[in-house]
């Protein structure tokens, strides 16, 4: 029998404010590639999905919500430029938008309006939000 494949695998966090319009958070990355993006990273070797997700979150964000809950996985093949790459989606809805403060792998944070996105982001980022970020709004 074959060696089983090993790829990279990554904790990804869409985190939705309701007030005072809704927004999700997004940080600019610091690092190539460039563009804006979900907070999130990847998971260190003795590390739980979820523990990375917060931590990740925190790193980048200085946020900490109470609760995330795990959305959906993405693992097409193409989708980091980097290589092979799994991301395992968390999601957190606050009542209202908390100032973030970048920091790690984060050049900036801020929220953006759900109807005001940037054109273009990173990954496949764009995706991820569509399908996550209904279920999150109110």
């Amino acid at each position: 029998m074959p060696a089983p494949s090993r790829y990279a695998v990554a904790a990804d966090v869409v985190v939705v404010a309701e007030s005072p319009t809704p927004a999700v958070l997004l940080i600019r990355r610091r690092n190539p590639p460039p563009g804006w993006a979900i907070p999130g990273g990847f998971v260190e070797p003795d590390e739980d999905l979820i523990d990375a997700a917060r931590r990740e979150l925190h790193e980048e964000t200085g946020l900490k919500p109470p609760q995330l809950k795990q959305l959906a996985t993405f693992g097409h093949p193409d989708r980091d430029p980097r290589g092979r790459t799994i991301s395992v989606v968390y999601g957190a809805r606050l009542q209202s938008a908390e100032l973030p403060a970048a920091g790690d792998d984060a050049a900036d944070a801020r929220w953006f309006p759900l109807t005001a996105l940037p054109t273009t982001l990173a990954f496949d980022h764009a995706a991820i939000l569509a399908q996550v970020v209904p279920r999150l709004a109110g």
